[in-house]
């Protein structure tokens, strides 16, 4: 974990982080304190102050999709962190998946990316057979958008149905109504394990006194109708009847203390050892040009252990670095685009952060070789994309590209990936970025996902826009393409940075560079939860 003073040291790249700890602050306060009150008077703690009585004292809680839903709703009020707080904390000594609604926003109502933050929670569950704690308190679907939450494969259902996937696959999954469970929303408690509700703040029914007065006329108050005496005494709903907040997640880390045994994958690892250089001077490495060249080499002796580095084919290949090590103790092997400018096999002159035939080719054999030994794949990304030019085309780019990203789409040991910079192109792709699997994917602040850089789309974007414009009979002035050039730069920098990223879940959270071998560490020992690790095999791959 980053220590105070690596946090709050730097120059360009600490101004950064300090805005978006700041922005970070605000997200975490949710519906805000007046609403933070409303629940104090209510009896009821909030998520935050749920999850930290839950956790145990003096463990780190890896919140995942912080940024959720951020600036993306802003015509319905917004929508802080999703309204729903998810992350891996340690319960009675067991790492723990935790899903809190956070009902100071819009009384915990799911959004869009509120469905889609809950799916991946889920999803980060599954992957590494982590128990799963729902502290329910939501008012369920939000209503005016529910054509976007409500039907489809990836929608709301999706949860309850993988509630049930969860539970065949011999996953825990502990429930606590501790506020509003409405309508379809009920089920995932009732399909969980086990399920508490709190006394006079939880309720769980399909449809409330006012819709049920609708429908059949029928006149009787929330509490008698899914409160926590009929649905512990009369319905048998639920298992455990709570007084407050405080017995509730008491009696859930008793569940969680009394959990049978587990086997895990076995991953190796040896006593950890500091890296040879302090995580601060990653600060005095990366250059604040997107551009600018830099040595990779120099990140790694900020985040693997000292003297563990055993490089693969380091002479070949050399804008992609290849090698085996550990982090904090933990054997890897590490995939990183090296951004400094080198020459081939041939003495061409090899741009840094772009991936050349050799590179490709190097990494799908190294990519192969983690899976054969079942070692954990960590990426490291900055990467601009993969060579074009007739150079390059004649050399069979293409057909090396495919050959690494074929490899990575079916590795099937542990892949996480951390965005240091660029991420572009079909190299995210190669790269495990989003859509290949990554068990876990974090960003730092200097991060930028896109089709291609800024610079480079606002150029075809205009050129594009003006040639159409002319074709119209439209003439047009150097004016006009300045502020034509200008309006799609500034819509396309705000799409490509990292907190647009965050906010979609393109990645599951953006972490200080400092955090990355303790985000990295935490991320192999939750993988090494999950004992199976199936056959690696490839489709075919042209040679």
């Amino acid at each position: 974990m980053a220590t105070k003073s690596e946090i709050n040291s730097g120059n360009w790249l600490n101004d950064l982080i300090g805005e978006m700890r700041e922005q970070e602050a605000t997200i975490k306060k949710g519906g805000g304190e007046k609403r933070i009150a409303r629940e104090h008077e209510k009896g009821k703690l909030t998520a935050r102050e749920r999850i930290a009585k839950l956790t145990d004292s003096n463990t780190e809680f890896y919140e995942l999709g912080l940024w959720a839903g951020f600036e993306m709703y802003e015509e319905e009020g917004g929508c802080p962190a999703g309204g729903v707080v998810t992350g891996i904390g340690t319960v009675s000594g067991r790492k723990c998946m935790i899903v809190a609604n956070d009902a100071t926003v819009k009384a915990g109502a799911w959004f869009p990316i509120t469905a889609k933050k809950n799916l991946r929670a889920q999803e980060i569950a599954i992957e590494n057979h982590i128990p799963l704690i729902y502290l329910v308190d939501s008012a369920g679907v939000f209503l005016p958008m529910q054509d976007q939450i409500f039907p489809d494969k990836d929608h709301f259902g999706r949860m309850f149905r993988n509630n049930a996937v969860i539970s065949a696959k011999g996953i825990p999954q502990i429930a606590a109504i501790m506020g509003s469970c409405v309508a379809g929303g009920a089920y995932l408690p009732i399909m969980s394990d086990e399920a508490l509700i709190v006394d006079g703040t939880g309720s769980v029914f399909l449809a409330g006194s006012y819709l049920v007065k609708a429908a059949i006329g029928e006149s009787v108050d929330n509490e008698t109708l899914g409160g926590a005496t009929t649905h512990t005494e009369i319905s048998g709903v639920t298992d455990y009847k709570m007084k407050d907040d405080q017995e509730c997640l008491a009696t859930i880390r008793d569940l969680v203390d009394k959990l049978g045994p587990y086997k895990t994958a076995g991953f190796n690892r040896k006593e950890a050892k500091d890296p040879v250089r302090p995580a601060s001077d990653i600060f005095s490495i990366v250059p604040e040009s997107r551009t600018a060249p830099y040595d990779m080499y120099e990140v790694l002796d900020c985040i693997v252990d000292e003297g563990s580095i055993t490089e693969f084919k380091k002479g070949y290949g050399q804008t992609l670095i290849t090698t085996y090590a550990r982090i904090d103790g933990w054997s890897v092997g590490i995939v990183a685009n090296q951004r400094t400018i080198s020459k081939s096999k041939s003495g061409e002159m090899q741009i840094g952060g772009v991936i050349y035939s050799d590179s490709a080719d190097k990494a799908a054999r190294f990519i192969m070789n983690c899976n054969q030994k079942k070692i954990p794949l960590i990426f490291l990304q900055d990467v601009t994309g993969f060579m074009i030019g007739k150079r390059s085309e004649h050399g069979g780019i293409i057909k090396d590209g495919a050959k690494m990203v074929n490899a990575v789409s079916n590795s099937t040991v542990p892949k996480i990936t951390i965005v240091v910079g660029n991420s572009y192109g079909a190299g995210n792709y190669a790269m495990c970025g989003r859509a290949y699997d990554p068990r876990f994917m974090y960003a730092w602040p200097t991060a930028n996902i896109a089709v291609m850089s800024g610079a480079s789309a606002a150029k075809t974007l205009t050129q594009i826009q003006i040639s159409a414009m002319k074709k119209k009979g439209e003439e047009i002035s150097d004016e006009d393409q300045d502020k034509i050039m200008k309006e799609i730069t500034e819509r396309y920098n705000k799409q490509t940075d990292v907190r647009y990223a965050a906010s979609h879940l393109w990645v599951d959270g953006i972490i200080h560079p400092v955090e990355t071998r303790d985000r990295i560490s935490n991320a192999i020992a939750c993988a090494d939860l999950n004992p199976e690790i199936p056959e690696f095999k490839t489709g075919v791959i042209q040679v």
